[in-house]
């Protein structure tokens, strides 16, 4: 996983590093500067017959795939309580184990909303946050930015309730991929993670009333009595879909195909450990399986490689 070759795109990285870390009160050594709570557990993906037509990629035409998987609260805070309404989005990634040290990532948060197109916007949205605090001129920079950038605004007033458990939560994909078939067939997609128990949320009154870390607690008890499944799933892009904007949705008409079942069988033993080591990547690196021409997805993948050093670094 190297750093992209473009010097801006990792200048701004390294920026939105920075920023991350001071919207989170400063740096937590140790910790990612977003979705910095969190588990890890394992577990085994079994894809459907439908993914094999669409991906040549190992995990879609092998018979299953160990995997481990981190679910993960909003912000670099991470002791923040689960029932914080700033703990929304949450944050689901999966790691599939091809072998050696060949993997891929499946990366995905429980809004369709993403707030910019590119990471300079997003470091623009973080800066103007960070200057309105108490004192700032009316209106502040951040209402100023919300105003000019209806995306981040539609982020923003998007509904985002409390699960009642990781396993009750649905994710989304931020970027689109593309699939490429063994006959060489492009289809341009984005994923979501569909839970089999379904989706189940909370006002934000009875998430405070949770304890700090019930999240983690259920999710615990509810793994240890039985598997926690979910459907991976692909929305995939109809003629004229815009493929390299985050921000841009597609219809809901479009086809939405069942790629396999991801089932969780157990907490992972070394999570904490794990966790800091693990660096996941949003773009698949991987054959049957490429990226978009998303701006956001170098971004990503270099905040995530700059702070996984960090972390690793601390540990």
């Amino acid at each position: 996983m190297p750093l992209p070759s473009d010097d801006q795109v990792v200048q701004v990285s390294k920026d939105l590093v920075a920023a991350l870390h001071a919207a989170a009160g400063g740096e937590h050594p140790g910790y990612r500067p977003a979705h910095a709570k969190g588990f890890m557990l394992h577990g085994i993906f079994t894809p459907s017959v439908e993914a094999k037509s669409l991906s040549s990629a190992p995990h879609f035409t092998q018979t299953s795939t160990p995997i481990l998987a981190r679910f993960s609260n909003s912000t670099g805070m991470p002791q923040i309580p689960d029932g914080d309404p700033n703990a929304n989005p949450r944050g689901m990634a999966i790691r599939f184990n091809l072998g050696g040290r060949t993997h891929t990532d499946v990366i995905g948060h429980s809004t369709p909303y993403f707030p910019t197109r590119t990471g300079a916007e997003f470091l623009e949205l973080l800066k103007a946050i960070g200057d309105s605090g108490p004192g700032a001129p009316s209106p502040s920079p951040a209402e100023v930015f919300l105003g000019s950038h209806p995306a981040a605004l539609a982020f923003v007033i998007a509904p985002k309730p409390a699960p009642t458990s990781f396993a009750r939560e649905q994710y989304f994909g931020v970027t689109a991929l593309k699939f490429v078939s063994a006959e060489g067939n492009d289809t341009y997609f984005r994923y979501r993670i569909i839970p089999v128990a379904g989706v189940e949320t909370m006002d934000d009154a009875a998430a405070k009333e949770k304890s700090p870390n019930f999240l983690h607690e259920e999710l615990t008890g509810r793994v240890g009595e039985s598997p926690v499944s979910f459907k991976l799933m692909a929305q995939l892009a109809g003629e004229g879909d815009v493929t390299d904007d985050a921000t841009v949705h597609w219809p809901e008409s479009r086809p939405v195909v069942e790629l396999g079942v991801v089932k969780l069988e157990g907490m992972e033993a070394n999570s904490d450990k794990e966790q800091k080591h693990i660096i996941f990547d949003p773009i698949p690196r991987v054959q049957g399986i490429e990226p978009s021409g998303d701006p956001l997805l170098d971004v990503r993948a270099a905040v995530y490689l700059i702070s996984g050093k960090e972390r690793r670094a601390a540990a």
